[in-house]
């Protein structure tokens, strides 16, 4: 062997053991990754409101259903609950990538799916079952919408977003026209639920009228002998509908289809568990939600035969073709189809 021959062995050994090295932590990281990627199965992040609307996930988390058809699907979930309000801070939520799983009216769904429309493409993944909505009022000259003033305030979860809004504007449009249909935003201000209801109750505030969900309405109509109901979301809509859903990105939905599943698998027993068994139903909202409530109350809520506990959205398309009208969406959806993704629990929704 020449001297130039062991010269260039011995200078290129070092190197190649590097490149060995090298190659090896490549593999490492790649390895690593995948293992990442594999584990992203396991999480999700759920944002709910304030309401018994929202029941269906008390008893998903008090009950630990998701974590439960996870294992069904092989997968173990991690599950993160988040509380906020109105449906503009859950929209945000949802586009920053803070949270999987928004939980708010169909109005903010339906701002939500016409913005992301070609992008992220945010579409409804169940329904959280029928509820009615009251607009309740404790101002004794208030015996309809028309009779608000610029004295009264309305307490709404967001001002021109939220599903309360938009009914509200749905029934103003009905009484004076579609040119008038924000005629009331000027009077509303956005208060979450729990404070809503207790300006109601006690009185004596700018706040008059609250257009609210269960509990808060009941309680408002119990605790205020001059409360009464103005507006009944379901006479508004044309019957039963389902006001509040959840909804995620369609990449959230396709990267996750054992997490998805598990999900919508304990959407479903949770809203069989509440019908079978409203009595421990009424004791898991108190527990999870830690709400100060008469259980009697909350018992007449759940039981109310206008209340319907299911995941297939109903009637969600008067309040889509009534967006579009008014020019609040650009595009106006053929069908429920169109912002709901296409699931087994959704090919009846409308």
């Amino acid at each position: 062997m020449s001297h130039s021959s062991r010269t260039y062995r011995s200078h290129h050994a070092p190197r190649r053991r590097w490149l060995g090295v090298v190659l090896c932590v490549a593999a490492i990281v790649v390895s690593l990754l995948s293992a990442q990627t594999a584990r992203a199965e396991g999480k999700i992040r759920i944002a709910e409101q304030f309401g018994i609307v929202y029941l269906l996930l008390n008893v998903a988390q008090d009950q630990k259903l998701i974590e439960k058809h996870g294992k069904k699907n092989g997968v173990d979930v991690d599950v993160e609950w988040l509380k906020l309000s109105g449906g503009s801070a859950v929209n945000d939520a949802l586009l920053s990538g803070s949270i999987d799983i928004a939980g708010a009216g169909v109005g903010p769904l339906l701002t939500i799916w016409d913005r992301t429309l070609g992008k992220q493409n945010v579409k409804g993944i169940a329904s959280l079952g029928n509820f009615p909505y009251y607009l309740v009022t404790n101002n004794p000259a208030v015996k309809s919408i028309a009779d608000f003033t610029d004295k009264d305030r309305i307490a709404v979860p967001a001002v021109g977003v939220s599903v309360q809004s938009r009914i509200l504007q749905l029934a103003s449009a009905k009484l004076w026209g579609d040119k008038e249909f924000a005629r009331l935003d000027k009077f509303s201000v956005a208060v979450p639920h729990p404070d809503a209801a207790a300006a109601i109750i006690k009185g004596g505030t700018e706040i008059t009228g609250h257009f609210g969900n269960p509990p808060f309405q009941e309680q408002e109509l119990a605790g205020n002998p001059n409360a009464r109901i103005v507006l009944n979301s379901y006479q508004v809509l044309g019957g039963p509908a389902s006001a509040t859903v959840l909804y995620a990105t369609e990449k959230f939905r396709n990267d996750n289809p054992k997490t998805y599943k598990a999900f919508v698998d304990a959407l479903a027993e949770a809203a069989q568990f509440i019908t079978k068994n409203p009595e421990k139903a009424a004791d898991i909202y108190i527990k999870v939600s830690n709400a100060n409530i008469d259980r009697n109350l909350l018992r007449k809520i759940i039981k109310n035969p206008e209340v319907q506990f299911k995941i297939t959205p109903q009637n969600t398309y008067t309040l889509a073709e009534f967006m579009h009208r008014i020019g609040a969406i650009k595009n106006k959806p053929a069908s429920a189809k169109d912002y709901f993704f296409d699931d087994a629990h959704n090919v009846a929704g409308n």
